[in-house]
């Protein structure tokens, strides 16, 4: 993220490979089987910087005005100053990962009947990860009040993406929360070796 903001050239293998930090498959089991999703995951800020780090998404997305580049160029400069410069790193929650729920499918039928999840991280050729825990649903749909999670992990979201409020209703989010990390890289270290955790 920073390197893209800063306008640092990068090969296509750099970018596609960075998206491994951002793509885990998501494992899951309950009704709808044994199952592995890939889905998109962002850091979470702690609780007191919740609304504040929203409020600046919301604003930054009631600007949009059709120009995409210029609003992906500007939402990656506010992601960078709440989220990814070493300055933010005590603002974030290290324990706990947001991603959005978009089909409703296998995932969805596992998770609300059963938390247990497990994040699996790959980027070839040898590092893996694997983060095991839980998973906490928000879901206005259903809940039938506002839910700041939901909000604010659609507006992360849109904060860089087209922005579409209207779909957010549509899009419940999942909070992971960690309970383990496991090394799985190709290396004397690894190989589905536990961790420290937390650190």
């Amino acid at each position: 993220m920073i390197k893209l903001q800063a306008g640092e050239q990068m090969s296509r293998e750099q970018v596609f490979l960075s998206f491994c930090s951002h793509n885990p498959a998501f494992v899951s089991h309950g009704p709808g089987g044994l199952n592995g999703s890939i889905k998109g995951v962002g850091f979470l800020p702690k609780a007191e910087y919740l609304e504040e780090t929203l409020d600046a998404y919301l604003e930054h997305i009631k600007s949009y005005d059709g120009d995409d580049e210029a609003y992906s160029k500007r939402g990656l400069a506010l992601l960078v100053k709440h989220l990814y410069r070493p300055e933010a790193h005590d603002r974030i929650d290290f324990t706990r990962l947001g991603s959005l729920e978009m089909a409703k499918k296998h995932s969805w039928d596992n998770y609300r009947l059963n938390p247990e999840a497990t994040l699996i991280y790959y980027q070839p050729p040898v590092i893996s990860y694997e983060l095991r825990g839980t998973i906490d649903i928000y879901d206005e749909a259903a809940s039938g009040k506002r839910e700041l999670y939901q909000q604010f992990i659609n507006a992360q979201h849109d904060v860089y993406h087209r922005p579409d409020m209207s779909r957010w209703i549509r899009y419940p989010a999942y909070v992971f929360t960690i309970k383990e990390v496991w090394d799985n890289c190709a290396s004397k270290e690894g190989f589905g070796t536990k961790m420290q955790y937390p650190y």
